[in-house]
């Protein structure tokens, strides 16, 4: 006889341009409170994967990168923060689960969240205003602040901030990711602000690499043959194009120091990212909304899971900001110059981000920190089951 369902305490959760289903660290099965194949396979059937159908129908995933999401917190033992973080990127069609890097939009839900569940203390919260929740990211060792809302001491999910990728209006919550380059490598981590890849499909590329947020690829959207106004239809579809921007990303990776072997790439599928960017255009969002060329600095467009993003994903947007504060980079010279805060267009409009960059006395370029304003709410609270025999 087949065992039965289970059930485990699940928030789902929008944050920025995401989705994904959080857990109190607590509230897992024993087994899957430790990192391991337990807790790989409990997301993986939560979210639906892996699903050869691509639609994720047998779980709470919506079959793109950005909803096939997990987060477990927990409170922090760390001085000076409030709650830990821990994002799983689920693959869609693979029984895998990445943790090698942060998901920035879901950032946005952290502390929200860490409120509603009782991981943070309620004597600390204003009954209005804004309570500052410090964010220890477990996966890459960063903090980050959740300027969170409140409003009768409860956090204030609904308001009128507009988020371009998001259908409705909600409150704001600006963020700040504080030091957000790799403590284990440099900003750049060849030393060089431009680099040649040799790609296979593709030839000798210029690329920026940097590893701010998350390690992110940067080239000139003209090297791929691109406008960099390109949405999700133009791309997605394309099969000879997907190949060779994995091509182009494995090369990215192997030179980065992030991989030893091609072959690796596959294991690592939510890093590095691929980013090109262009001039600033008028395009059209895939709103159908025009984004104005003198509305913004530059265009990006990004890769995430082997697809072009729908909009930007948090953590890029951090290696853009950054990359934009420094002159000399693919993104500076994309943007007419280096500049510490600008507005940049992607698929579904446009993101307003600022960075704090400056050199030391070795002349090794650093990042103080990078701020942008997302926002997030619950979608629906409650209880997730799954067979007991699916871990």
């Amino acid at each position: 006889m087949s065992k039965p369902q289970i059930k485990i305490l699940a928030t789902y959760m929008r944050g920025g341009t995401s989705k994904g289903v959080f857990f109190r660290l607590n509230d897992l099965p024993p087994a899957a409170r430790e990192p391991g194949p337990a807790r790989d396979k409990l997301l993986l059937r939560v979210l639906g994967s892996p699903d050869p159908y691509g639609k994720q129908i047998d779980g709470l995933g919506n079959a793109s990168s950005s909803t096939s999401k997990a987060v477990i917190l927990s409170k922090s033992q760390r001085p000076g923060h409030h709650v830990d973080y821990l994002f799983g990127q689920v693959a869609i069609d693979k029984p895998f689960v990445d943790w090698s890097g942060n998901c920035g939009n879901l950032s946005a839900a952290v502390g929200a969240f860490a409120i509603h569940s009782g991981l943070v203390d309620s004597a600390l919260l204003p009954q209005n205003g804004h309570a500052d929740i410090h964010i220890w990211q477990q996966n890459i060792g960063k903090t980050i602040i959740a300027r969170v809302p409140i409003s009768g001491g409860q956090v204030q999910e609904t308001g009128d901030f507009e988020l371009d990728g998001v259908t409705f209006p909600a409150a704001e919550l600006p963020l700040t990711f504080v030091d957000p380059a790799d403590d284990e490598g440099a900003l750049f981590p060849t030393a060089n602000l431009v680099d040649k890849l040799e790609v296979p499909g593709l030839g000798s590329l210029d690329a920026t690499l940097i590893n701010a947020g998350i390690p992110t690829i940067f080239v000139r959207a003209g090297d791929l043959g691109y406008r960099g106004t390109e949405l999700q239809g133009d791309i997605n579809g394309d099969k000879a194009a997907l190949a060779r921007l994995e091509a182009l990303r494995t090369a990215g990776a192997l030179k980065m120091g992030l991989i030893k072997t091609p072959q690796e790439a596959a294991t690592r599928q939510h890093t590095p990212k691929v980013a090109f960017v262009a001039p600033p255009t008028s395009y059209n969002a895939s709103s159908g909304k025009t984004v104005a060329g003198d509305s913004i600095a530059l265009c990006v467009r990004a890769m995430s899971m082997g697809q072009l993003h729908h909009a930007m994903m948090g953590t890029a947007a951090v290696a853009i900001a950054t990359a934009a504060a420094i002159p000399g980079t693919l993104v500076s010279e994309a943007a007419g110059g280096a500049a510490n805060r600008l507005r940049f267009g992607h698929p579904s409009g446009t993101l307003l981000v600022g960075a704090k960059a400056g050199q030391d006395a070795s002349g090794n370029w650093q990042v103080q920190d990078v701020s942008m304003s997302r926002s997030a709410r619950i979608i629906m609270e409650g209880w997730v089951r799954v067979p007991e025999e699916c871990f």
